[in-house]
């Protein structure tokens, strides 16, 4: 019962900071922007305000 009752909550909530943070790196086009981008997470691009 709680089973059910966890997976519905898990698909109710938004995306963590780390699923955001890797779909934000997923999408750079090549390696460059992929490094920039890794920058930024580093700097707490996603992070400011927690």
């Amino acid at each position: 019962m709680f089973r059910s009752f966890k997976k519905i909550a898990r698909s109710l909530r938004g995306p963590s900071v780390q699923e955001r943070e890797m779909a934000y790196l997923c999408e750079s086009v090549d390696r460059y922007d992929f490094e920039y981008r890794q920058r930024q997470v580093d700097q707490g691009l996603f992070r400011k305000g927690l």
